[in-house]
């Protein structure tokens, strides 16, 4: 992997994770397209799995991903995890694949986390192609809602400094071997430091959803970062 420089690294807490989906995509073999033959609408919602998904229609409801492309993922899904689920220490494995001379694990877990949004320890194909759907197709206030979700990390509606110098250490810790120039051992705490004299608009030590909304949708670089992804599948 090329070096990479950090610049301004909530655009880059934002963009990581659609980056992190399409490793993800091409390891569960996602990436390329199937003929609407290869797949039968009987498989998706008659699998004889552990846990068997929402209907095909019913995820179309629920996405913004034709038949064809929820027929596809499910496929892939199915081939990677044949029980219909995806445990912690399965996608810690995964993207420790890509960061091998860093530590993905933390970050791995938050992420994990994020989309394991009713806490049972497991991600489904539903929870999978929602967060997927928001993060590839969905509006700029949806993925920032995602975004803001990430860092929020026990999900009381705010951030804290404390919540955000967790995840900025964990892209540190994956990344951090890959910058140029090297990573200071306080970057991650100065960097909160300017974020929330960025957002924090009531100088009250925690970030609202409102305010990071309000942060993202006037810096350019960040709404630019928004649509990075729309395209690539």
């Amino acid at each position: 992997m090329p070096a990479m420089e950090i610049q301004g690294m909530e655009v880059f807490a934002i963009a990581v994770v659609g980056l992190m989906f399409v490793m993800v995509l091409k390891q569960f073999g996602m990436w390329e397209p199937l003929s609407l033959e290869d797949i039968s609408e009987s498989e998706l919602e008659m699998a004889t799995v552990r846990h068997q998904p929402e209907g095909l229609d019913q995820l179309q409801t629920q996405t913004k991903f034709t038949r064809k492309e929820l027929q596809s993922l499910y496929r892939g899904f199915k081939n990677e995890c044949p029980s219909g689920l995806v445990d912690e220490e399965t996608f810690k494995m995964i993207y420790s694949q890509f960061f091998p001379q860093g530590d993905a694990t933390t970050y791995a877990h938050f992420l994990f986390n994020a989309f394991d949004t009713d806490r049972s320890g497991s991600i489904r194909f539903e929870d999978f192609v929602i967060g997927l759907s928001v993060l590839l197709r969905g509006s700029v206030n949806e993925k920032l809602r995602w975004a803001f979700n990430l860092y929020d990390i026990n999900k009381d509606g705010y951030i804290t400094k404390e919540e955000m110098l967790a995840i900025m250490t964990s892209i540190y810790d994956m990344m951090g071997r890959y910058t140029t120039p090297s990573v200071k051992d306080d970057a991650p705490f100065e960097h909160v430091e300017k974020f929330f004299q960025k957002m924090d608009k009531n100088r009250d030590g925690v970030v609202t959803f409102d305010e990071f909304i309000e942060t993202c949708q006037k810096d350019d670089n960040i709404m630019s970062s928004m649509q990075l992804f729309e395209n690539v599948i």
